[in-house]
């Protein structure tokens, strides 16, 4: 058998070198180190600084690794890279890849699909010892946030432990090769550690998870390991373990989540631990911490610290948030893998004299640990990333239609069996298309971002949560002909505050410097036609701070004397939406989240209703997004998947608002479109109160007042009342007229006329009439003689309620027993006259299968602005039907068309007209199925 001398070449046949003196003390220090950790990830109270426990980890590592080389090459002249990478793969690799393979296949049983894709992707990167990579990736970029934390989280310091390992070994083996002397090595390891500790200082992004700003931290030890002492004075050595203890502990203690680190913070317990292992064991910490516990704790704290987090984390995706004396249990009861692993495991692995007489052996065995995670986690990614369905991101164009106004998402409800759109994969990337104009946290300047081809401008100003709105405005520009300039920076108040910034791990100055440069460009460059301003709102609880700050930000903003609208904060689930959403596809309402927690309190908003921030006007669409006033609020509206993260539309959901946006905006008198409102009615108010009586009155009875006509006229069966058990709101944004039978079998229903009888086309004008509506939610026999309507009659009807069909009717809506829906026109005469009557001139019956159960908008436009004049009748803004003036004659046309109406809205049963179309009220119709009112709007245009 062949011997060689080259360092890097694994040498055989020749007596292991002796090992460094072994430390018990450094043992009991391993337990001081992972109980720390433990009782941080624990959320123990008091020991929020417990992650300093990894630190500790990382001094006694550079110390060891570093006494083992350096006395190897002492003895033989020659680090044998081979027989040192086949010691460490046996007592590390292993474990660590059960560890893995477990969590790859419980994530497959336990995880959501898409956070199970994230999971595998963390498998693949911790078995290759990556894993602070992948984390410093995902943790500096502000558009992966909001996730939750991963299974695989803790794997960052092993890696880079690893890495230490694979740089360090080799620089010892030059040095032994090229004869360096102690001092010289010793100079070199403490320029390293200080360029290392410089870098920790200046690179904030990546300090905490990365190997080149923790190197200095494995040098602090290995200085120790090199420094030519032999024995220190006692005193010194018990001042040393005492001071270093107390170093550790307290920074235990005092640290927490507000302690910028690593950065100067992470000296106290770097020195800490480097004096308790500079002091050796002959002192009163040394002894305490060689006793038998401690040492017990120290040799299964890497099984420990493997196992531990895991378990927390799977418990608590199962579970959801745990408090912290159950993840303490959770905790302890970690520690049965974790000595399973260490004495059936690491320990044989270890002392195995197979392995250990061959290093290949042992090189052998940690690249099977590596392989077999890493073909676990392709093959469950692969077949979740598979079952997810298609990543590329959804068409806009093949969005439904959004609601101008009324409290629903879409202008008509999509089938019961739509997919969700975007899907949970399209929606973690579904991001506004705005390329780089979204700043990240270090830029402190915008680029010139401006879209569209409109001289006049709308800015977008803010923070990410204004940036979401970038297609929504971006079509409401193109709509008005105007172009977009986005000036928007990530995680960045918008408000003169002072925040920390998780991705560079500090104060973000870039933000201040960012909101400056921003206000000055608006100041130095061309007025805007309008500003949008929008933010996170929950940078800080403390209401005056807050609006302190919007004073200091509003102020400039407003000498520029441009329109500035401030478009409130949008819901905040809290919670990785697209990944609850994979694991929930049939039932998603399992992810909606607490209204009390994703819909704050929004002191701006609140100061512009009241009136105090002069030349600032406020809209919101919470109203829509959360609707109601029920506990929750929604991750899925109307089959549209809302949220990318857990804070942020998806693009889908803004585009889909972009109509309610614009509406919005018109409302606010930003845009001029001629339009003037003369009724707005959303039914706001408690369930079971009566509709406003300002807009509506009752009618009651069988017949309108004196009984012109009984039974309404129409031979109807009910009668009407203004009991809230036919007519009332139902909490949620609705009016509902419900139809009753009492045990006598006599109906009761609803039926109400706006207050307002003067509503009309202005000459040369338009009159549009608009009501979003659900008819009954009843089909077939259970339907029969149900009437509802939305119509109106000609004012003139309310002096004696005579003159029909003369004074004019105009059907909005009609629908009898579950069918189709019409419109119609009556008019002149009857019977017969220009209006055919007493049918009149109508659409005939339209197919509409949803119509009964889901909402849509109904649009009756009587438009005096077109030669010949035209009443159209829209559904969802599709016209569907139109009779012309040269359909009419003249006199019948005028008296008909040209004067104020009123609005009806009722619910009949029976009557000539169910009976027409074969649907007579029977034994079999069902009672208390509502006609649901979302909103009446009437507005005229000159």
């Amino acid at each position: 058998m062949s011997t060689s001398t080259a360092p890097f070449t694994v040498v055989l046949g020749q007596p292991p070198v002796e090992r460094p003196r072994f430390r018990p003390d450094i043992e009991g220090l391993r337990a001081v180190a992972v109980l720390a950790v433990l009782a941080f990830h624990a959320a123990v109270p008091g020991l929020a600084g417990g992650f300093v426990g990894v630190d500790v980890f990382f001094v006694i590592s550079g110390y060891l690794i570093t006494g083992l080389l350096r006395s190897e090459s002492a003895a033989t002249g020659k680090v044998r890279l081979a027989e040192f990478y086949s010691r460490r793969a046996r007592r590390l690799l292993p474990s660590a890849a059960v560890v893995l393979a477990v969590v790859a296949v419980l994530g497959a049983l336990l995880t959501a699909p898409l956070r199970r894709a994230d999971l595998e992707r963390d498998v693949l990167a911790s078995a290759l010892s990556v894993a602070n990579w992948r984390f410093i990736a995902e943790q500096t970029d502000y558009l992966a946030a909001g996730r939750d934390p991963s299974v695989l989280l803790h794997f960052w310091s092993l890696a880079v432990e690893e890495q230490f390992y694979l740089l360090w070994a080799p620089l010892m083996a030059l040095a032994a090769r090229w004869v360096w002397k102690r001092r010289t090595l010793l100079g070199l390891t403490l320029l390293l550690g200080a360029g290392s500790f410089w870098l920790s200082l200046h690179w904030s992004a990546g300090a905490y998870l990365s190997t080149p700003t923790r190197a200095w931290q494995f040098a602090a030890g290995a200085v120790i390991a090199l420094l030519p002492i032999r024995e220190l004075p006692r005193l010194i050595r018990e001042l040393l373990g005492l001071g270093g203890m107390a170093a550790v502990l307290g920074a235990v203690l005092v640290f927490d989540a507000r302690t910028p680190y690593p950065g100067y913070a992470a000296l106290v317990p770097t020195i800490g631990t480097a004096a308790v292992v500079l002091a050796g064991e002959k002192h009163l910490v040394g002894r305490l911490l060689s006793l038998r516990a401690p040492r017990a704790i120290g040799r299964l704290s890497y099984n420990l610290y493997l196992w531990h987090w895991p378990v927390l984390v799977l418990a608590e995706a199962q579970w959801g948030s745990l408090h912290w004396g159950v993840k303490v249990a959770l905790t302890a009861a970690a520690a049965l893998p974790a000595l399973a692993a260490l004495n059936w495991l690491e320990q044989p692995l270890r002392r195995s004299r197979v392995l250990g007489e061959i290093p290949r052996r042992g090189l052998s065995l940690g690249l099977t640990a590596v392989v077999m995670p890493v073909v676990l986690a392709l093959v469950v990614g692969t077949g979740t990333i598979r079952m997810l369905g298609p990543s590329t991101p959804p068409d806009p164009s093949g969005l439904p239609p959004g609601a101008r106004d009324g409290r629903s998402l879409l202008a008509a409800a999509p089938p019961a069996h739509s997919p969700t759109v975007p899907n949970p994969v399209q929606a973690r990337q579904d991001f506004p298309p705005d390329g780089a104009c979204e700043v990240d946290p270090a830029d402190t300047v915008s680029p010139p971002c401006r879209f569209g081809t409109g001289d006049d401008r709308i800015v977008l100003l803010g923070d990410s949560h204004a940036g979401q709105w970038f297609s929504a405005l971006l079509g409401i520009a193109a709509q008005h002909r105007m172009s977009v300039e986005e000036l928007v920076k990530q995680g960045c108040p918008l408000p003169e505050l002072t925040v920390e910034n998780p991705q560079l791990g500090r104060t973000y100055h870039e933000c201040d410097t960012w909101r400056t440069n921003a206000l000055t460009r608006l100041k130095d460059g061309p007025k805007p036609k309008l500003i949008i301003v929008s933010t996170l709102n929950r940078y800080t609880a403390d209401r005056a701070t807050l609006l302190h700050g919007w004073e200091r930000t509003l102020a400039p903003l407003r000498e520029l004397g441009v329109p500035i609208v401030y478009l409130q904060d949008t819901p905040i689930p809290g919670r990785d939406v697209p990944a609850c959403v994979s694991g929930h596809p049939d039932t998603t309402s399992a992810c909606d989240f607490p209204r009390s927690e994703g819909l704050l309190t929004d002191p701006l908003a609140e100061e512009i209703a009241a009136g105090r921030v002069p030349g600032v006007r406020t809209i919101g669409v919470n109203s829509v997004l959360c609707p109601g006033d029920g506990r929750t609020c929604p991750a899925v509206l109307e089959h549209v998947l809302l949220y990318r993260d857990d804070s942020h539309l998806t693009n889908a959901a803004a585009v889909v608002l972009t109509s309610r946006l614009d509406q919005l905006l018109i409302d606010a008198g930003v845009f001029t479109t001629g339009w003037t409102t003369l009724l707005h009615d959303e039914f706001d108010g408690p369930a079971g109160a009566k509709p406003d009586p300002a807009n509506w009155q009752y009618d009651v009875g069988t017949c309108y007042p004196g009984c012109p006509a009984a039974q309404w006229g129409t031979g109807e069966i009910e009668t009407m009342t203004d009991s809230t058990a036919n007519v009332r709101l139902d909490g949620q944004g609705s009016l509902e007229i419900v139809p009753t039978r009492d045990g006598a079998g006599r109906w009761s229903s609803g039926r109400i006329e706006s207050k307002r009888a003067d509503f009309a086309a202005p000459a040369g004008g338009v009159l549009r009439v608009e009501a979003k509506l659900a008819l009954p939610d009843v089909k077939g026999l259970a339907a029969s003689g149900y009437w509802p309507a939305f119509w109106a009659l000609g004012g003139k009807l309310r002096d004696g309620y005579t003159g029909w069909p003369g004074v004019g009717e105009l059907d909005v809506l009609e629908s009898v027993g579950g069918r189709g829906v019409f419109g119609t026109m009556h008019c002149g005469i009857t019977p017969g006259g220009p209006c055919k009557e007493p049918n009149g001139l109508g659409s005939g019956e339209q197919s509409c299968p949803d119509c009964w159960g889901a909402f849509h908008t109904w649009t009756l436009e009587v438009d005096r602005s077109a030669s010949p004049e035209r009443v159209r009748w829209l559904r969802d803004g599709q016209e569907y039907f139109a009779v012309t003036s040269d359909q009419v004659e003249p006199t019948a046309w005028d008296q008909a068309v040209h004067h104020g109406i009123f609005l009806i809205l009722n619910v009949a049963i029976g009557g000539n007209l169910p009976t027409a179309y074969g649907s007579p009220v029977t034994a079999a119709t069902e009672p208390g199925h509502p006609m649901k009112v979302a909103s009446v709007t009437v507005s005229t245009k000159q």
